[in-house]
């Protein structure tokens, strides 16, 4: 009986067996090692964001988390997390030199290398001090230093979204970027041949020759090369992507053959190439491969690089780390005050250059990542740059968006007037234009009456446009019928712009796409502004704002005005303007309500709502910004308002509110991250929220330097 006990035992145990070790074995073949990797890049940076902290946190947890010290599911050990580690580091420091513009730093060369020798020094000094100090030998402390040298500009986006990167202080801050990463990088070059202890004066001058003549080999040599290849593909940018990895991976290899990281031959690839593929698609394209796969796989890496028994010390021997965060701090500040008594820079022009200048990411992980693997830094050295990467990933832009929201205030103060878009008219017959689609019989009345109200202020014209969508065959059915269809819609426009007696310059264009003709023409128009429409549509049924309203607002030269308008314009007697964040920059919405409601003899509203645990002295400043707003309007037939309530449901209380009134302007959130429109992240749930006539404006980038909206809330 034990015979065949034993023998069933057997038979059970051993399939069992067998597949627990081969499930063993999958598990650890490359490509469950890279599922894992897209799971931990899909899921983990959006929870992290909830928690109104860097998606990049998230990664380097997830990466302690599925380390070797906690689950062991990663090993970094591995081939396939060396080469995934690899392309994703070379790839950062790539896109660090992408972001880098040089026409910017042309501008202000002389300012840019002044600033950028002074917060290279300066924190290169306090960080060999602190190597030192803490007894560290020279060459480990000379490592410190630079890491502290560098920086990255995590912030850029802030003051683009903002509208501020033509400023002095910003545009030098960017060219400084240029020096303090390459120095660092050649910092680390130079550590790392010594390290290896065959290092001589002779191969130190053989080094920086070499660095020299590879660094005006790839910055001008590749840049003429990329030019003359995109010219030659054209629009082929299949082509173009694959040239642009070429030139990133072949000048890292090329690179360590000279001796240095292949990250500084992947900046200076950044650098060469970054004005050849501008912002098009070939950009948009390299930055997504990078930044939703090969970036978060290097973060993950660092993560399970990260000694947990070493991070603990830390905790238990906080000097070194605190002293590392501290001198960063106090040495970036140092130069960036230094540079405002050279050049007479303002106190907002000086902490924005602070704040952008102290987060440690791309370099300075590369570089500490490289120090490390080499041993000139030990693992508490290591694990307090990924500390001060956390602490400065989060101080920077959060500083960043406070003070570069003062520069936009000033600068519009200085250059921006509430009648950039909606002057006081003239006797140019014609001047003004408002392009209106034609396409929706149910919205198209409405729409006109608004276009017409406008027009009929600047003693301008409206423009109804009727789109034909083209087919292969000019003379198909398809194209009659939309013909036919688009004459009869601009007869149908006539009729309704008689009654208010505006001038008509009805046009039919058949164009590929929607989007397109509405762009194209008010762009030959040279039109100034575009009405849309949008239904009302069920609860819980497609979104409000379409395709066509988010290409026209990404592509359109001038103002947009997207409209839900429950009733006609002409009984819009009280107008509701909801602001966020008092400023000039509101002048141009509050100048378009003025005019809705003078229409009318009506009344305009400004609406800010404060947080519960603001101060009475917050309170009342945002109290004399909205009185000072409505003061700079010029004269007109209606009346203009002020209201300040203390809430915390800012999106309820904004609905609430509006209840009372005929319409709500908001001010749109137009930033163009990629090839897609992003808006503010509270006008959608109030355009959720409201049931009342609602109009969106959004205005147009009218030059690069001036890419700002309506509004300049935080996202």
């Amino acid at each position: 009986m034990s015979f065949w006990s034993s023998l069933w035992g057997n038979s059970v145990l051993l399939p069992v067996l067998l597949a627990a070790e081969t499930t063993s074995e999958i598990l650890r073949t490359p490509i469950v090692t890279f599922v894992l990797l897209l799971a931990i890049a899909l899921i983990v940076p959006p929870i992290f964001e909830r928690l109104k902290l860097p998606g990049l946190v998230g990664l380097l947890a997830a990466g302690v988390l599925f380390g070797g010290g906690l689950l062991g599911w990663l090993d970094p050990a591995t081939e396939t997390m060396k080469l995934l580690s690899e392309i994703g580091k070379i790839y950062l420091m790539f896109v660090a030199g992408l972001e880098i513009d040089l026409v910017l730093f042309n501008k202000t060369r002389n300012r840019s290398l002044s600033f950028g020798a002074l917060t290279f020094a300066i924190p290169f000094v306090s960080g060999l001090a602190v190597g030192l100090f803490f007894g560290f030998g020279w060459l480990a402390a000379v490592l410190i230093g630079s890491l502290l040298a560098s920086h990255t500009l995590l912030a850029y986006p802030i003051v683009q979204r903002l509208g501020v990167v033509g400023d002095e202080a910003v545009t030098v801050t960017v060219g400084a970027t240029i020096f303090t990463d390459v120095t660092a990088l050649v910092v680390l070059a130079i550590c790392l041949g010594i390290s290896r202890g065959d290092f001589s004066t002779l191969k130190l001058i053989v080094l920086l020759g070499s660095l020299t003549v590879y660094a005006i080999a790839v910055l001008f040599g590749l840049k003429q090369l990329a030019k003359a290849f995109f010219r030659a593909t054209g629009k082929d940018e299949g082509n173009q992507f694959l040239f642009v990895m070429l030139s990133l991976f072949l000048s890292a290899v090329v690179a360590q053959l000279i001796g240095v990281e292949g990250i500084i031959g992947a900046f200076l690839a950044g650098l060469a190439i970054n004005s050849v593929i501008g912002d098009g698609p070939v950009k948009e394209k390299t930055e997504f491969l990078g930044s939703v796969l090969f970036i978060p796989m290097f973060f993950v890496n660092m993560g399970l690089l990260l000694d947990l028994n070493a991070f603990g010390s830390i905790l238990r021997f906080i000097n070194l780390p605190l002293l590392i965060v501290g001198a960063l701090l106090g040495s970036k500040f140092l130069a960036s005050f230094s540079t405002k008594l050279l050049f007479g820079y303002s106190w907002p022009q000086t902490w924005t250059m602070w704040s952008l200048s102290i987060p440690q990411v791309a370099a300075t992980l590369a570089a500490a990542l490289v120090g490390y693997e080499a041993e000139i830094i030990n693992a508490q050295v290591f694990n307090s740059v990924i500390l001060l990467m956390l602490v400065t990933s989060v101080l920077g832009p959060l500083v960043t968006a406070r003070t570069a929201r003062q520069l936009a205030i000033t600068e519009a103060l200085e250059e921006t007037t509430p009648l950039s878009w909606l002057p006081i008219p003239d006797d140019r017959a014609d001047a003004f234009a408002v392009v209106v689609p034609v396409y929706n019989p149910r919205t198209e009345r409405r729409l006109l009456e608004l276009a017409a109200i406008i027009a009929r202020y600047e003693k301008g014209r409206v423009v109804p446009l009727a789109i034909a969508i083209a087919q292969p065959q000019m003379d198909s059915p398809q194209m009659n019928r939309a013909i036919a269809d688009g004459y009869r819609r601009l007869k149908d426009a006539e009729a309704i712009s008689h009654d208010f007696e505006v001038p008509l310059t009805p046009t039919l264009r058949i164009e590929p796409s929607v989007p397109q003709a509405i762009c194209h023409v008010s762009r030959e128009e040279n039109a100034n502004l575009i009405v849309l429409g949008v239904g009302r549509r069920p609860k819980f049924s497609a979104p409000l704002l379409n395709s066509v309203h988010d290409d026209v607002l990404w592509a359109a030269h001038c103002p947009v005005v997207v409209a839900r308008l429950l009733n006609s314009p002409t009984q819009f007697k009280d107008i509701l303007l909801p602001i966020e964040n008092p400023s000039p920059l509101t002048l141009r919405v509050l100048r378009f309500a003025q005019v809705l409601a003078a229409a009318n003899q009506g009344k305009v509203t400004l609406l800010h709502v404060c947080s519960s645990f603001s101060s009475e002295i917050h309170q009342a400043r945002r109290q004399k910004q909205l009185d000072l707003l409505a003061d700079q309007l010029p004269a007109a037939n209606c009346q203009i308002e002020t209201t300040l309530l203390v809430r915390d449901n800012l999106v309820g209380v904004i609905a609430q509110v509006a209840r009372s009134y005929d319409l709500v302007i908001l001010r749109s959130q137009r930033r163009r991250p990629g090839s897609s429109l992003s808006v503010g992240t509270r006008t959608l749930p109030l355009l959720e929220h409201l049931d009342k006539s609602v109009i969106l404006v959004g205005e147009p980038h009218l030059q690069q330097h001036r890419q700002t909206a309506f509004g300049d809330q935080p996202q």
